[in-house]
């Protein structure tokens, strides 16, 4: 069974008040979701700003348009600095999905570390070479491509 890892890193032209707000904001997950995933926050109440041991449920279509029950947790904040989010029922053996903001002079550098591992053993592993890790990098793509409109569109 492997563990694998996705490193992002964006620059986005905003101060960090900006983007923080926008990132530590669980609604504004659906914005930078592909559509096609059918992405829908089912917790009830949700605040509009995370908090450590908050705890995010959400329905997420698979590649094969299955329906899945996603829970999350966010397990660590440092205001303005990072914070962590770890599946804790889902698709993933393992997902632990790091978020870095670091000032620049230029505006936030934002880097995302997703570390994560698939059941299923060995067949986890294959499914991942033939289309996972293809549909990952689609996603966070898709969000690179968002944020660049959101944070950098007088570029």
């Amino acid at each position: 069974m492997m563990i694998y890892r996705i490193t992002r890193t964006q620059l986005l032209h905003a101060n960090i008040d900006e983007v923080w707000e926008f990132a530590s904001s669980p609604s504004n997950l659906k914005k930078i979701t592909p559509d096609y995933m059918n992405f829908n926050i089912i917790s009830p109440d949700l605040p509009k700003k995370i908090y450590p041991g908050m705890i995010i449920n959400y329905i997420v279509s698979t590649i094969l348009k299955i329906n899945i029950t996603w829970v999350a947790e966010i397990t660590h904040i440092v205001e303005k600095k990072f914070f962590v989010d770890e599946q804790r029922i889902g698709p993933y053996k393992m997902w632990h999905h790091e978020h870095f903001f670091e000032i620049q002079e230029n505006g936030v550098l934002m880097k995302d570390i997703i570390t994560y591992q698939l059941p299923f053993g060995f067949i986890g592993d294959l499914m991942h070479a033939l289309f996972i890790k293809r549909q990952l990098n689609n996603i966070f793509d898709y969000r690179f491509k968002l944020m660049n409109q959101i944070f950098n569109k007088n570029i």
